[in-house]
């Protein structure tokens, strides 16, 4: 009984920290690597949300020529400032996690990432959904 609990207990802290949504469906991959603590944008069919708030609605900007996201590039701007003031070391790369759904097309992740590049964010990775091991 007492490994079950201690087993339980050290698992529990494995856990990513990842926001979650029902409007996206993750691709899955078979990544070893724990995911880190970074900003997330999560990108559904509808919206665009940074730290629960939605900053642009997706038709809209599949309708936009630019490849930048104004209110995007705002809001992570904003967020990256406050990251700065927070750390000692201001030169530190600034990580962002695209948290997609799978059926999200390229054009649209394209746009999300060349807005991260813009706001500063050096280190861009994408949330995946780990596969059970066979």
């Amino acid at each position: 009984f007492t490994i079950l609990i201690f087993f339980l207990l050290s698992s529990a802290g494995v856990e990513s920290t990842l926001p979650s949504s029902k409007a996206v469906t993750l691709p899955a991959s078979t990544a070893e690597k724990m995911p880190r603590e970074t900003l997330a944008v999560v990108v559904s069919a509808q919206d665009i949300v940074v730290e629960g708030r939605i900053v642009a609605s997706v038709p809209d900007v599949m309708q936009q020529p630019a490849d930048l996201i104004p209110a995007l590039q705002a809001e992570l701007t904003l967020l990256a400032q406050r990251q700065t003031v927070r750390k000692e070391n201001a030169d530190a790369e600034k990580a962002l996690t695209i948290v997609a759904d799978k059926n999200i097309p390229y054009k649209l992740l394209r746009k999300v990432m060349a807005t991260g590049a813009a706001a500063g964010f050096s280190d861009v990775s994408f949330a995946l959904q780990q596969k059970p091991d066979l």
